[in-house]
């Protein structure tokens, strides 16, 4: 199993780029990035932060369909969860950031998100004498783009998690810990609904792109990895998100159009229904799965298993 590591700072305020103490003033490299992360001080007006979209309740996803950035400005996908991403070869939807320190980046500069330059970030942490005072602690130098990078992303590489009611039965063999129906649905998602195809591993991923057939180029129109690769081959392929903690991601798919996982997996079952015009669907998905009713409903309880005990269902 993997390892779960914890943040230890705890932060007592946060408001408007203003820091306001943490407790027992203990600073480290990931403690440092904790604090960044909810700081409204890196985007353009101040009001909000990388927390506001990856909320740590709904393990670091959001809620909506796609989050609004500064000044209500609507977002083009559906903010992924930041969690179980130390193994990932590659970050957003598309791809376009190979690593953590290059993704952390990307959202504070993106002007339907927070909207600040990197250089106006730091000219704003160079003159908070507290933010001066940890990057001294911490990295023994004055705030840069890169130790900026290096500080959210140290976080981020924290929020694993592996103490799941599965990884309890799978890996503990607590025989206890999981339902009948969730065993059940573990036979399904590896045999007739052909889930561990694409799903695998300790996140559930295997880090590849796959077109599941939400491109027709008509309604659907986000060509997802192609943007970035230039290939026609690439049209409608988006990356495999982890299945850790799906339960409590919702809303699901890049655009966020499914609102719970029994869409999801209806959807899977024949995507025919859903998209009948797809252009480059994976041919996995060219025939309908044949789930049952009771399969369909097993494979949601192993799937509501994946969820780290950390969060209440």
């Amino acid at each position: 199993m993997k390892s779960t590591i914890i943040a230890a700072l705890s932060i007592t305020a946060l408001c408007f780029g203003k820091v306001v103490s943490t407790e027992n003033n203990e600073m480290d490299k990931e403690s440092l990035g904790k604090l960044l992360f909810s700081d409204p001080i890196l985007s353009k007006d101040y009001t909000i932060s990388c927390a506001s979209c990856h909320k740590p309740e709904f393990a670091f996803a959001d809620t909506s369909a796609v989050s609004l950035g500064v000044g209500g400005k609507k977002g083009a996908r559906n903010t992924p969860t930041a969690m179980n991403l130390s193994l990932s070869k590659s970050f957003f939807w598309d791809g376009r950031a190979a690593t953590l320190e290059e993704q952390v980046l990307k959202p504070i500069e993106n002007p339907d998100e927070m909207d600040l330059s990197v250089a106006v970030a730091i000219e704003r942490l160079s003159n908070n004498s507290l933010y001066r005072d940890y990057f001294k602690k911490v990295f023994n130098a004055a705030p840069t783009k890169e130790n900026l990078a290096g500080a959210i992303a140290a976080f981020e590489r924290t929020l694993e998690t592996s103490d799941s009611p599965f990884d309890n039965w799978k890996f503990s063999d607590d025989s206890l810990a999981v339902s009948a129906e969730a065993r059940a649905g573990f036979v399904v998602f590896n045999g007739k609904g052909n889930c561990v195809k694409c799903h695998f591993g300790a996140d559930l991923t295997a880090n590849e792109f796959r077109n599941i057939g939400l491109f027709n180029a008509k309604n659907l129109r986000d060509s997802g990895r192609a943007v970035i690769s230039g290939n026609a081959s690439d049209i409608g392929k988006f990356k495999t998100s982890s299945l850790r903690n799906v339960a409590i991601t919702a809303p699901y798919m890049h655009n966020g159009m499914f609102k719970t996982l029994e869409e999801v997996v209806d959807f899977y079952n024949d995507t025919k229904q859903f998209v009948a015009d797809a252009v480059n669907k994976d041919s996995l998905l060219m025939e309908p799965l044949g789930l049952t009713a009771k399969e369909k409903s097993d494979l949601v309880a192993f799937l509501r298993s994946l969820t780290d005990k950390r969060f209440s269902l």
